[in-house]
């Protein structure tokens, strides 16, 4: 039997007009520091986006999801945060902010494992 690892994610959402707290989940990051498991997945529906957001730049909110998952892959290309351990990345990127790109509350968890579970959670919160 594999053994279970702690695990933590947050989801990802778009929150294009901050002041109305309408949002999007596009996207899930999940941590398994045991594991040495950092790995962001994303994807956002330009109808929905419209839906929620008429005019929204989709190409924009791409380009910020694609540095998030940079950023969390720890790609050199990615800036100083890049460089960071897993776990200082993980929270970095999961800090509260007020910006239209924001996570979550962070959520723990168990798994055998971490791909599967982000896999899972990105199926059941984000499509």
């Amino acid at each position: 039997m594999q053994e279970r690892n702690l695990f933590e994610y947050a989801v990802i959402r778009i929150m294009p007009r901050v002041e109305r707290e309408e949002f999007m989940n596009v996207g899930v990051i999940l941590l398994c520091k045991k594991q040495n498991f950092l790995h962001a997945l994303y994807e956002v529906s330009p109808q929905r986006l419209e839906a929620l957001c008429p005019g929204c730049d989709v190409e924009e909110l791409a380009a910020h999801l694609s540095a998030f998952a940079r950023i969390a892959a720890g790609d050199p290309t990615a800036g100083p945060i890049a460089q960071l351990d897993i776990a200082g990345r993980f929270r970095w990127l999961t800090a509260q902010r007020s910006t239209v790109l924001q996570p979550s509350k962070v959520h723990p968890g168990l798994c055998d494992d971490p791909m599967q579970m982000l896999e899972r959670l990105f199926r059941e919160m984000v499509l």
